[in-house]
């Protein structure tokens, strides 16, 4: 395994990262099982793993903190985690404001059985909480030991320039990452994303390289989808062949299979290599359900792409363009709210 430094830390991390999402209720809820995995990743040379307090409600944070604490080896680990989405019912359970954080830090770090976070992540804008607010308060537990960095996951470039130029300003520490979606099937972050990363000196942790499990080979054009299990079950949307979207993400499925095979490996090994040959991208997170998955992923971490196979890539899904929207979970005001970009009647019409 390879490792690069982490957003200018100094903190050095594999460019794969062991991501958790699917462990516990919402994918694999046999914790011995996820611990076996974990372990197997550790001893792969993996040592940057990846979790949330949302994920299953918090039984992933659980799961990850047992089994690093099985292991004894806390210190040759770089643990992440988020904050922002709701933790169960009532006001004042989510975003990123100072209450809440402050709150849900200390939630994190009993779960994961730990006295510090490597790096904790806003896991989404908030609109509702001023960034200098998330900042002062990132800083503060940064200097109280509790976490060493800090970075946001899934926020537009505007946003990121916006972060950094309120840090300069206010004489606040900034972020030091940002973890987006990217996969062969979503390119759209080249365009802003990726680029502003790099001119502020951060590190990308990419997200969903297999796209939500289109880019695994199990999908293919002119073969039946069950609906009725899986990730089709839970996201019917992103999977129903009816669907023009779909139909689209299954085309270029077939173009990226004869690029994987005329270069003798298989469509998820291409998919793994393609973000980390982007000079942004620091780790590839993966995200196994099981221990054969974790196998096959590590199986094609030799893979280089060289520009004649970029090239090819480039002719099915051109840089800087989406396939498909990749993150279905948030989505900014200016789009949810229509009063945010129309404005009143009487002010409409062109004429006085």
């Amino acid at each position: 395994m390879r490792y690069r430094v982490l957003g200018g830390t100094g903190i050095e991390v594999s460019t794969y990262c062991l991501g958790t999402m699917m462990f516990g209720a919402i994918g694999n809820p046999d914790h011995d099982d996820c611990t076996r995995i974990i372990h197997a990743a550790l001893d792969a040379g993996i040592n940057f793993v990846d979790t949330a307090d949302m994920y299953s409600k918090g039984e992933s944070e659980e799961i990850v903190g047992k089994a690093l604490q099985a292991r004894g080896d806390r210190d040759d680990v770089v643990l992440a985690t988020k904050v922002h989405f709701p933790m169960g019912e009532g006001r004042n359970r989510s975003g990123n404001s100072r209450r809440w954080i402050v709150r849900e830090v200390e939630e994190s770090l009993r779960r994961l059985r730990t006295d510090r976070i490597d790096l904790y992540q806003v896991h989404r804008p908030d609109p509702g909480t001023d960034i200098e607010e998330t900042l002062a308060v990132l800083g503060d537990l940064v200097r109280a030991g509790k976490i060493l960095a800090f970075g946001c996951s899934t926020f537009p470039a505007e946003e990121l320039v916006e972060a950094h130029h309120v840090a300069e300003r206010r004489g606040l520490p900034r972020f030091r990452t940002e973890q987006p979606p990217y996969s062969l099937l979503a390119r759209g972050i080249e365009r802003d994303v990726l680029p502003t990363v790099r001119r502020l000196g951060m590190g990308a942790l990419t997200w969903s390289p297999l796209a939500s499990g289109f880019l695994t080979g199990r999908y293919r054009k002119n073969r039946p989808i069950d609906m009725g299990t899986g990730r089709a079950a839970l996201m019917p949307a992103r999977f129903d062949p009816a669907l023009p979207v779909n139909q689209a993400k299954l085309d270029a499925v077939e173009e990226l299979t004869a690029v994987a095979e005329g270069l003798g490996r298989t469509l998820p090994e291409l998919a793994l290599a393609f973000p980390l040959a982007h000079p942004a991208v620091t780790s590839v997170i993966i995200g196994p359900r099981t221990l054969a998955q974790l196998e096959a992923a590590l199986k094609g971490a030799d893979l280089v792409l060289d520009d004649a196979a970029l090239d090819r890539i480039d002719a099915i899904v051109p840089p800087g363009t989406n396939v498909y929207h990749p993150d279905g979970v948030w989505q900014p005001r200016a789009l949810t709210e229509p009063a945010l970009r129309r404005r009143p009647e009487a002010d409409r019409r062109a004429a006085g």
